[in-house]
Parts: C-alpha cells; structure tokens; sequence
C-alpha cells in the first residue's frame, strides 16, 4: 500500500486530476445539472483540441528544461501565411505544408539561438512574440484575407461519433496525444527528452546530443502551435491576426500541471489535464453566473496551485523513500 501511495505522489498530474473532479461535480451542481449535458459537453470539447495542441508541446519542451512565450503568436501566424498563400493561388496542402515549415522555422531560431548564445528561453521567446505577432500582421496587410470556398474543412472541424459529440479535430488531437505519450515514454528520443531536462551536464556525459533534443523540442511546439491555430481558423473561418493573444500564458499554466519548471519530470497527460481544468474553468463559471472576470483569477491560482501542490506531493514521495 505505501508504494501504491508513493506511485501515486511521484505523479505530477494527480494534484491537477483531483481538482478536475471536484470542479466537475461543484460545477454540475451549480449549473443544476447543465454543465454534464451533450449540448454543453460538445462546445467544451469542440475548442479543447486547440488549446490541448498547443499544452502538450509547452509541456514536452518544459520537461526538455526550456518554454516557449511565443506559441500564441505562432498560433496565429501559420493559419495567417496558409490564408494568404491560398488567396495568391496556391492549393491547400502546399499552403498547410508552407504554414508548417514557418512554424517549425520559428522553432528552430528559438532553440538556436537559445542554446548558440547561452541565453534563457524566457529572453529569446519573448522577443519572438513580439516578432511573430508583427509579422501575422504585416503578412495580412491590416485585414484578415478571405479563405477560399472549397476548403477540406470537414477534415478538421465536422462533427463525429455518437451523438455528434466530438469535432474531427478531437480526433486530430486524441492522435497526436497518443503519440507524443508513446514518444515520452516508449523512445530513447523521450528518455532523452527527461534526460536533457534533468541534469543537463549528466545528459551530455552519457553521449546525449542535448542541443538537438532541446531545438527539436522547440520545433514540435511551434509546429503543435501553428497547427493548433489553423484549426481555430477553419473552425471560425477567418484568420484574424489577433487569435492566440494571451494563449501562452494559459499555455504554461496547463504545462505546470503535468510538467515541472525545474524539467525532467513530466506527462502529456499533464498538460491535457492541465487544459481540460482551464476549459472547464471558463465554462464553469458561465454556466454558475460567475463574474467573468474572475477567470484569470482561477487561472492564477490554479498555476500556483499546480505548482506548489506538485513541489509537496514529490516531497511527500522523497519522505515514503526515506522511511521504507
């Protein structure tokens, strides 16, 4: 029983898990019921995928010991440069490709230049905020291009399943989530992931190439990112060039919840769980008659909470050790 229960501490995501539950259940109340319903269920889940994209790469590269400010400007600066290269003629795989390899160009100058120069993330992915944003902008010349008519849509944003519950991008997201856990946890490239963000110096004696697990690292969230806001676009069907402001900050928030700052330790399942209770939050506290304002309050509060309630549980599991 007392290794069951240390199991269960050494989990970063269980802090986060448990208040999902109780919020569940406070919310369903106070909605006298409504917050479970399908009706609402399907918008929960019907923006959660873009959100969750964007959660699971901060998280992968937070355990990688680095984070990334500029996802939410990456999030709007791919669907931007898919929508003007499509206006200017070209089809809509070439346009997707184009949009990725801006994405994952932005990550690789974020993790270049972070590692090349020796400077902390938090610099370098600050300044390409600043910069991806301004260039969503310039690249729409002011005004938001329109998106051609005849767009495969359906393939990311239709609604699927039983009831119609879950849009094609759930389905997007459910298989990326898979397969970033089997990479976490099945791979060398993921034990190198937590090796790199563990003890770098140790990494690097064992013969782990860690400036290359850390710049692949960037470009998997730049291109979680980008691809996250391309389905936002298609799902609202104009790339306006101000979505994804403020993404991440809630982008790290739902990080912490499965990922230490410190890196080395962390879940994708984290991360999901970490935005499902900022989804749930937003929904939450509509439904209740809440105060809208009070949301970035819970979203302060639950950072502070993931993070000091994952720092006591690892404690707590240290302590087991000791004793047994």
């Amino acid at each position: 029983m007392k290794r069951l229960f240390k199991t269960y501490l050494e989990k970063p995501e269980l802090a986060g898990l448990i208040l999902l539950v109780l919020l569940i259940v406070l919310f369903q109340v106070r909605s006298h019921g409504v917050f479970l319903n399908q009706d609402n269920l399907r918008g929960i889940l019907g923006i959660l995928p873009e959100a969750g994209l964007v959660a699971i790469g901060v998280t992968i590269l937070m355990i990688s010991g680095e984070f990334d400010l500029s996802v939410g400007s990456v999030f709007a600066l791919m669907p931007m440069t898919m929508a003007v290269l499509m206006v200017q003629g070209w089809p809509f795989p070439l346009a997707l490709l184009a949009g990725l390899l801006v994405s994952a160009a932005i990550g690789f100058i974020n993790g270049y230049v972070t590692i090349r120069f020796a400077i902390p993330s938090f610099i370098t992915t600050l300044g390409m905020l600043f910069m991806a944003r301004s260039l969503t902008v310039v690249v729409s010349g002011g005004f938001p291009p329109l998106l051609p008519a005849d767009l495969p849509t359906w393939l990311f944003t239709s609604f699927v399943g039983p009831g119609n519950m879950f849009r094609m991008s759930f389905l997007w997201f459910v298989a990326v989530a898979v397969l970033t856990s089997l990479m976490l946890s099945r791979t060398n490239f993921g034990n190198w992931i937590k090796a790199t963000g563990g003890f770098l110096p140790a990494a690097a004696a064992m013969g782990i190439p860690t400036a290359r697990v850390k710049i692949v690292c960037f470009m998997l969230c730049s291109v979680l990112s980008g691809f996250a806001g391309m389905l936002q676009v298609l799902r609202l069907g104009s790339p306006l060039p101000s979505i994804g402001e403020g993404m991440e900050l809630q982008a790290v928030a739902s990080a912490v919840i499965g990922a230490s700052l410190a890196g080395g330790i962390g879940t994708v399942m984290g991360g999901i769980i970490g935005t499902t209770l900022i989804r749930v939050i937003d929904n939450g506290l509509v439904l209740s008659h809440v105060d809208a304002n009070w949301f970035k309050f819970a979203i302060g509060f639950l950072t502070i909470f993931a993070v000091v309630a994952n720092a006591w549980m690892r404690k707590r599991a240290k302590a087991i050790k000791m004793e047994g």
